[in-house]
């Protein structure tokens, strides 16, 4: 018997309100992504995918459907529960990185973990073991600034990966970078699917990072234009 989906999406539509108007984003999605996937979204801008990547992060609310992820069906729940549970599930990697310039490495990888119980010498140990993971065990103590983009890029997998969440949502995560360095945060999050057991879901415009997906799908105007 074939294994359940990790998340399953049904008839999933969303709609932004601009003015007066009403512009539909997302029309009647059907998605299926299983466990250890590396899923990549495609199309042009304005087709939707970053709405649906939200979506699935529970970052934000649909209008109709349903998102049931490993069993729970998110789409019910509400701004404090969704908050709960998207701290426990998901990991964000996006663009532009978003790392606090003040703070160190380490310091930026523990943000997600002043959320938990756990003790400061605990939080500690968690950041320092993911920065590990990615290569940056030496740059600890470094600020983003005093980083290239490929590793403030790696202390951001790091700050996704360190409460160890099912799936990673990446947003253009080498939309950034020069080819040498896109590539090797191609690898690492190749790695994390296939080592680590994680569930990634990248939005791209780059071919070349699609490639790198076991699965790719197209959107536009917000509607999936190929076949499961």
């Amino acid at each position: 018997m074939a294994e359940a989906p990790l998340i399953e999406i049904r008839n999933l539509s969303k709609s932004y309100r601009r003015g007066g108007q009403l512009i539909p984003v997302l029309q009647g999605i059907d998605l299926d992504i299983a466990r250890q996937e590396f899923l990549a979204l495609m199309g042009p801008s304005g087709s939707g995918k970053s709405t649906l990547l939200n979506l699935v992060a529970g970052i934000d609310h649909a209008d109709a459907g349903t998102i049931r992820f490993d069993g729970v069906e998110i789409t019910t729940l509400d701004d404090a529960e969704l908050a709960r549970w998207r701290a426990g599930h998901v990991g964000f990697v996006f663009q532009f990185y978003n790392l606090i310039p003040v703070l160190s490495a380490l310091e930026n990888v523990e943000l997600p973990l002043h959320l938990t119980t756990l003790s400061g010498r605990e939080r500690r140990r968690h950041a320092e073991a993911v920065l590990r993971l990615v290569g940056l065990a030496d740059r600890a103590d470094h600020r983003p600034g005093q980083l290239s983009g490929g590793q403030q890029q790696r202390v951001a997998i790091a700050r996704a990966l360190v409460t160890d969440p099912a799936v990673i949502v990446a947003d253009e995560p080498t939309g950034d970078l020069d080819r040498v360095s896109a590539g090797e945060i191609l690898d690492l999050m190749g790695s994390l699917v296939r080592d680590f057991g994680k569930t990634v879901v990248m939005v791209t415009h780059d071919p070349r990072a699609a490639e790198r997906a076991r699965r790719v799908r197209h959107l536009e105007k917000g509607v999936m234009i190929d076949s499961p």
